[in-house]
């Protein structure tokens, strides 16, 4: 049997499915000032690493992503989100945007630069930093 799809059955069933994913897309919950897109509980313990990462996160990453990487209104995502857990956004997606760059595809905030002043050692700890956080907040 050969499937033919007409033009306009197909660009209904691809608007359809785009509707469908944007209603069940996760969206960030804003909370307080605007400033924070979530509520971020930081562990009650971090190890050498992981705190070398928080401190190079603050320096290096926090401007857009905000504290903890809570997301920051108007300028980068949260990375404490469903959507940058380790089976979605492995480490290797992170050292990639460091290098890199990212084209926005899950937020509206537009393109990630690259990042320079990193070595791989320092995104390793920030790494570490943030999927601690995740774990803390049910992310893993």
């Amino acid at each position: 049997m050969n499937w033919k799809i007409p033009m306009g059955a197909g660009i209904t069933l691809l608007v359809g499915a785009a509707a469908w994913f944007q209603l069940n897309s996760p969206e960030p919950q804003i909370v307080g000032d605007n400033a924070a897109l979530v509520a971020v509980t930081i562990p009650d313990h971090l190890g050498e690493k992981e705190q070398f990462g928080s401190n190079a996160f603050a320096t290096k990453c926090a401007a857009c992503h905000g504290a903890n990487a809570s997301g920051l209104d108007g300028a980068g995502p949260p990375l404490i989100h469903k959507i940058y857990e380790p089976s979605h956004h492995d480490d290797a997606s992170f050292y990639r945007a460091v290098d890199i760059g990212v084209r926005a595809h899950h937020w509206p905030f537009g393109d990630m630069a690259p990042v320079s002043g990193l070595t791989r050692s320092d995104v390793a700890a920030i790494i570490a930093y943030i999927r601690a956080v995740q774990r803390a907040n049910g992310i893993s």
